[in-house]
């Protein structure tokens, strides 16, 4: 998906409109989506380290699972705060501080040789990263008017997809062909290579991003004048009320409902896909890699497609429920074709196309009920990611201790394409008639 394929209007003010938002969109967003390819590949590391990691500090899969499981822990637990901090400091000061914490946090992984420091790290790693994802959500509201948030937020979770795409044949790569190098191990090289640009990354946001429309030089007076003119209204109208008043609103704790069971998928593909693979008899770490960018690519295209669809008719539930049940259905298949490599690829492919386009179609739904500037909204896009984030904890250690039981990742997928069908109806039957109607552009 390019920038300039954002959408076309008949109007003056509509193409006056567009220009300005995709002028807004090429200043704030390839810095914005390489910050989140890292936040992502910060996340499913751990999983192509897996093999080298237990291998060298003899870690189970609970274990392994737990520790997987303890960086959402950390994440979900400062949250919310984190993202009340940044409305209070400013966005561009505290994702920096976001970015350049973790990515030390992460750097330090090369230290850990016990299982109680690979515990206390990863926690550590996702307190350092709390607040980013939602922080950078509730930003993105601040610069882009409704009607085109659904392709915004594709992009920016395209990014992603990138990680996916790039990060799994790098980190094959690195664990094939760096290993030794320094009388370093490979999962020691991938933690470093994958932390230490996150520091000059965060450096880049300070000197980069701007907090507020007036502080942007790159806009004249009349662009500064349209953009607030589409973005002011929407949020005048959700007023600028309480994390409690948010809490309150019908269908709030529903959308954090359906995140978590989407993240339970989610991070069932982030980390046990390379697991998965390995386990139909493929050992080459290269080749592991690029096996499991495929589910990234094709997660990659229906996120563009869907992304121009949703926006062109408004609709963000019947998209949300349908990738996710297309997710359920590559769950499924893997669990049927788990010692058959190809058709598991295939499967993989379902599964990817699914759950990585579900999660942005799903975050054009929370700024319906919540956009608008103020601690409210702010907090409130953070306390629905860190309610989904639990299905991060559940989700690891679910499929670590089913593996361990029984031997095999099976009947995890199962479960899991079980509690993906479940988010779909909920999508369609469990949320308020405000979150039913489509977004249209309004000129």
């Amino acid at each position: 998906m390019t920038l300039s394929a954002l959408p076309l209007g008949a109007t003056d003010g509509a193409d006056s409109e567009k220009a300005l938002v995709r002028k807004v969109a090429w200043r704030l967003m390839p810095l914005i989506m390489v910050c989140y390819l890292f936040a992502f590949f910060d996340r499913i590391n751990i999983s192509f380290a897996k093999f080298q990691l237990q291998t060298d500090l003899g870690f189970s899969d609970t274990a392994y699972g737990l520790g997987a499981s303890l960086f959402v822990v950390g994440y979900v637990l400062f949250e919310v705060p984190s993202n009340l901090m940044l409305y209070k400091v400013g966005a561009r000061r505290w994702i920096a501080r976001i970015m350049i914490s973790w990515g030390l946090a992460t750097a330090a992984m090369v230290f850990v040789t016990s299982e109680w420091q690979f515990y206390a790290l990863r926690f550590i790693i996702g307190a350092m990263e709390a607040g980013f994802a939602p922080g950078v959500l509730y930003y993105l509201t601040l610069w882009f008017p409704q009607h085109f948030r659904g392709r915004i937020t594709s992009l920016l979770f395209l990014a992603s997809a990138f990680a996916g795409l790039f990060g799994a044949p790098f980190s094959g790569l690195v664990l094939g062909h760096l290993d030794g190098v320094m009388q370093m191990r490979g999962w020691h090289w991938l933690f470093l290579l994958g932390g230490l640009p996150c520091v000059a990354l965060g450096l880049l946001v300070l000197t980069q991003l701007k907090d507020r429309i007036e502080d942007a030089g790159w806009l004249s007076d009349k662009e500064k004048q349209l953009l607030r003119s589409r973005i002011e209204p929407a949020q005048a109208a959700h007023g600028k009320g309480s994390l409690l008043q948010a809490i309150r609103i019908p269908g709030f704790l529903m959308l954090g409902l359906i995140y978590f069971l989407i993240q339970i998928a989610s991070y069932g593909l982030n980390f046990w896909a390379p697991q998965l693979i390995r386990s139909t008899g493929t050992e080459n770490p290269s080749m592991i890699g690029l096996l499991t960018a495929v589910p990234y690519v094709c997660g990659a295209i229906t996120m563009v497609v869907c992304g121009r669809w949703s926006d062109a008719t408004g609709e963000r539930r019947w998209f949300t429920a349908g990738l996710i049940s297309l997710g359920a259905l590559g769950f499924l298949c893997a669990g049927l074709f788990d010692d058959h490599t190809p058709l598991l690829i295939v499967s993989l492919g379902l599964l990817g196309a699914g759950v990585v386009a579900a999660i942005p179609s799903f975050w054009a739904l929370p700024p319906k009920l919540l956009a608008g500037a103020g601690a409210g909204a702010a907090g409130g896009i953070a306390l629905i990611n860190t309610l989904g984030q639990l299905g991060g904890i559940v989700s690891p250690v679910l499929v670590g201790r089913i593996r361990d039981l029984s031997g095999s990742t099976t009947p995890a997928l199962y479960l899991i394409a079980a509690t993906s069908l479940v988010t779909a109806v909920l999508l369609l039957f469990a949320l308020p008639e405000k979150l039913r109607t489509r977004d249209l552009p309004k000129h």
